[in-house]
C-alpha cells in the first residue's frame, strides 16, 4: 500500500527519565543535534509522504502546541490529554475520532534514526497488507541501536509475523517506535489509560501482528545519557 496520509504522534509523555532536561519543557521539545525530538519525527513522516499528524499533548501542553503549529509542511491536529494522560494505546483510543478508518502511522517521539536505504516508513507501508495484518511494527536489530536497555522485544518468522520475547532471555528485535496500524484495532478498547502492548498481544494471538526491519541505525533518546550519545553519533555522521 501507499504511505498513509495520517499519522498519530505520541507526544504526551511526562519525560521523567529525561530530567532535568524536561524540567521546563515536554520531552518532545528536548533537542538532539539542534532539532526538537518531535521535529525529527515530523521530518521522517513528511519524507515518507504523510500530510496530516494528530499530536497528543499533556505536559507543558501550551508550549508543545505552539511549537508544532509552526510546521507548514503538515496539517497538525491536537488531541488534548491535559486532563488525563492516556499512555500509548489510550492516546490512540482517545484520538480515534480524528484518525479515520484507513491505516495510519503511529510514532513515538523519543526515536531518531538514519535511513541509508531511503524512507523506512515508506518501506514499512509498502509491505503492509491489510488482508493479513492489523499492525506492522518497525524493528531494529539489537546490534544496530543505542539507548535501548532491554533484551529485545520480539521474534520474527520468515513471513514477518511477530511473537513476544516473554520469558525468553533474549530476542533479536526491538520495537523502535514506529508502526502502521488499522486504527479500528482500538475500537473495542475502553476509554482509559493503557499501553499499546495490550493490543499487540491480542493481535499476535490472531497472527495479525507483523514486523519489518528498520534498515538503518536506531537511537532511542530516552534519557540525558542517550541524548548525548545520539548527539555524538549525529555529529560524527555530519563530519563524515
Amino acid at each position: 500500500m501507499n504511505t498513509p496520509e495520517t499519522a498519530m504522534v505520541l507526544a504526551a509523555g511526562l519525560g521523567t527519565r529525561m530530567r532535568p532536561l524536561t524540567n521546563d519543557r515536554p520531552k518532545a521539545l528536548v533537542e538532539v543535534g539542534g532539532r526538537a525530538l518531535i521535529d525529527h519525527v515530523f521530518d521522517r513522516l513528511v519524507g515518507a509522504g504523510v500530510t496530516r499528524a494528530v499530536v497528543n499533548v499533556h505536559a507543558f501542553a501550551d508550549l508543545l502546541e505552539a511549537h508544532v503549529q509552526r510546521r507548514r509542511d503538515l496539517e497538525i491536529i491536537i488531541s488534548d490529554e491535559r486532563a488525563r494522560l492516556m499512555e500509548t494505546g489510550g492516546g490512540v483510543r482517545q484520538a480515534r475520532a480524528l484518525l479515520g478508518d484507513n491505516p495510519i502511522v503511529v510514532c513515538n517521539i523519543d526515536s531518531v534514526w538514519d535511513e541509508p536505504a531511503g524512507s523506512a516508513i515508506r518501506r514499512l507501508a509498502e509491505g503492509f497488507d491489510p488482508e493479513r495484518m492489523a499492525a506492522r511494527l518497525m524493528l531494529a536489530p539489537m546490534d544496530m541501536q543505542l539507548g535501548y536497555e532491554g533484551e529485545g522485544d520480539f521474534f520474527m518468522d520468515e513471513r514477518g509475523a511477530l511473537s513476544f520475547r516473554d520469558k525468553m532471555p533474549y530476542a533479536p528485535w526491538a520495537y523502535m517506535g514506529a508502526q502502521i496500524v488499522d486504527p479500528r484495532i482500538v475500537d473495542g478498547e475502553p476509554l482509559e489509560a493503557f499501553s499499546f502492548t495490550r493490543v499487540w498481544r491480542r493481535l499476535a494471538q490472531q497472527g495479525a501482528l507483523h514486523g519489518a526491519p528498520l534498515g538503518g541505525f536506531w537511537m532511542h533518546v530516552g534519557d540525558p545519557r542517550a541524548r548525548a550519545e545520539a548527539e555524538a553519533r549525529l555529529a560524527a555522521a555530519a563530519r563524515a
